[in-house]
């Protein structure tokens, strides 16, 4: 999916497990209003994406099919790609579109900041030390591990992270874990991280 503006800048959208549905539709409609152009590589390579309701099912295919290393190198060649066009590159990931984003941020002079939403397989790589303004964003709770620990790690590399109310997928209207509240709140934080940059 793409929405072209002729900006100076991209925002490269990584989804989650389920694929370019209609909430990744929306995050790129919303940042395309802002201005910006917009690229979501379908990291999945199906025609349609999974429901909430096959989490599992998603979650298997990705693992068994992509994977985290195949990913990584997809999105690195299309950042190389859009380094060659736009003067700012920025990655915003969702869960496994965050932790690919983080894994982004330790090449040296490829992305010019990187944002992620719940990337809960981070603390599998908190080996990295970011080479770029990153802003991640974590929910208060996570069923596969205690978000406050990584958070306490990830503050330690003065990276901009914050923990918001609510559970993983606080920042999807289409889920049952919506909160507007935190929603609005993560808004600002893109915002002005993005601004800054800028």
């Amino acid at each position: 999916m793409k929405i072209i503006n002729n900006s100076n800048s991209v925002i490269i959208v990584l989804h989650e497990i389920y694929g370019i549905n209609q909430h990744m539709q929306t995050v790129c409609k919303k940042f395309s209003i802002a201005g910006y152009d917009i690229i979501c590589p379908n990291l999945i390579k199906l025609n349609q994406p999974f429901n909430y309701e096959s989490q599992e099912e998603a979650y298997q295919h990705f693992m068994n099919n992509i994977g985290f290393d195949l990913a990584f190198h997809q999105v690195k060649q299309l950042v190389i790609q859009s380094k060659k066009k736009y003067r700012y590159v920025f990655l915003l990931g969702y869960s496994i579109g965050a932790t690919i984003a983080w894994l982004c941020s330790n090449e040296d002079n490829l992305c010019d900041g990187i944002i992620g939403y719940y990337g809960s397989r981070i603390r599998v790589y908190m080996n990295i030390t970011p080479k770029c303004p990153v802003l991640l964003i974590f929910p208060t709770k996570e069923k596969s591990f205690e978000v406050k620990e990584v958070v306490n790690s990830l503050k330690k590399m003065n990276i901009n992270v914050y923990i918001l109310n609510g559970k993983h997928g606080f920042s999807d209207p289409f889920s049952n874990n919506y909160s507007a509240p935190s929603f609005e709140k993560s808004e600002k934080l893109i915002d002005n991280f993005l601004r800054k940059i800028k």
